[in-house]
């Protein structure tokens, strides 16, 4: 996984520059991706319906005068039941290390279930972490995030901000807290929560030059637009057996690689007569700069997600 930069030194530099590291966290399929992506208002980081579609930190940059806010887009928090699932959980723990602001984010359209109440109290306990060994850390660093809004109800709504609030003020920890519902497909309320995370970076320099906007290598970008393409067609029982990763990269010809975990599961993917290959590719190239050639191949690696050697060797 590519690294940030490193520490920084906040003496020294002028009041007026801020900027700071906003992690996102979630279940699966709460909207996190789509959030980071509207709120920096280009795509850095695929979506989909289908559950752990993120499979590494993503990070997008936000550049305001005077200010930076570095999203972190984070898997989904889940129960983990392979060596990928397990690795996906340690990349949300390494996120929430060192944050300047958390936003905990919730899917308005359903109950506050176990899930929910683990990563609000995970967002909580890593603040007051913080506080407590004298770092910045605050609850006022937890913004928490009710999605999906225009698919819900306003009762539905309220309820799901209630039980956050019931959430965190059972743990003593909804003190400073505040909360946005919000559409992070329409872009409802997007804005006011885009203050309230400026508001709360400390003070310190940038980390990315301006205009960058996201840390993902360009190969790794290209391979996890096949795997959005794939995820869009392929059926339900394949999705978490599908991997990319780009095997030869000489632009404008790249050859990407799709793993997958069975035999039968080769032929789903190529589709008949290659028509699924095809279409995958038709799609990719339409998002990439005119004259790009993308070659696909499938490879079968049984059981990859139960291997911590594939699982490395993938990027996770």
């Amino acid at each position: 996984m590519t690294e940030g930069p490193g520490p920084r030194r906040a003496q020294d530099v002028p009041d007026e520059l801020r900027s700071g590291f906003v992690t996102v966290v979630g279940r699966p399929n709460v909207g996190k991706s789509t959030l980071v992506n509207r709120i920096l208002g280009t795509k850095v980081t695929i979506t989909s319906p289908r559950p752990n579609t993120t499979r590494r930190a993503v990070r997008g940059v936000l550049h305001r005068p005077g200010l930076q806010a570095v999203f972190v887009d984070t898997p989904g928090l889940h129960r983990p039941r392979t060596a990928l699932g397990t690795r996906l959980n340690e990349q949300v723990a390494e996120a929430l290390d060192d944050i300047d602001v958390v936003v905990p984010v919730l899917d308005a359209t359903g109950p506050i279930g176990p899930g929910d109440r683990f990563v609000l109290e995970r967002a909580a306990s890593t603040c007051k972490g913080q506080a407590a060994s004298g770092s910045t850390g605050s609850l006022s660093r937890v913004l928490v995030v009710v999605n999906k809004v225009d698919r819900a109800t306003k009762a539905q709504i309220l309820e799901r901000l209630n039980g956050a609030h019931r959430v965190l003020e059972g743990e003593g920890a909804d003190a400073g807290v505040e909360y946005f519902p919000v559409s992070a497909v329409s872009g409802q309320g997007i804005e006011p929560l885009v203050d309230a995370v400026l508001a709360r970076l400390p003070v310190g320099p940038p980390y990315f030059p301006e205009g960058m906007v996201t840390d993902v290598p360009e190969a790794f970008w290209v391979a996890e637009l096949v795997r959005e393409q794939l995820l869009a067609h392929v059926r339900e029982e394949l999705p978490h057996s599908i991997a990319c990763r780009v095997t030869e990269w000489e632009w404008p010809r790249v050859r990407i690689e799709i793993i997958v975990e069975r035999e039968s599961q080769k032929g789903m993917v190529i589709g008949k007569g290659g028509a699924m290959l095809k279409d995958v590719g038709t799609a990719v190239r339409a998002q990439l700069p005119p004259g790009a050639f993308v070659e696909l191949r499938v490879r079968v690696e049984k059981h990859w997600q139960q291997r911590p050697d594939m699982i490395e060797r993938l990027g996770y």
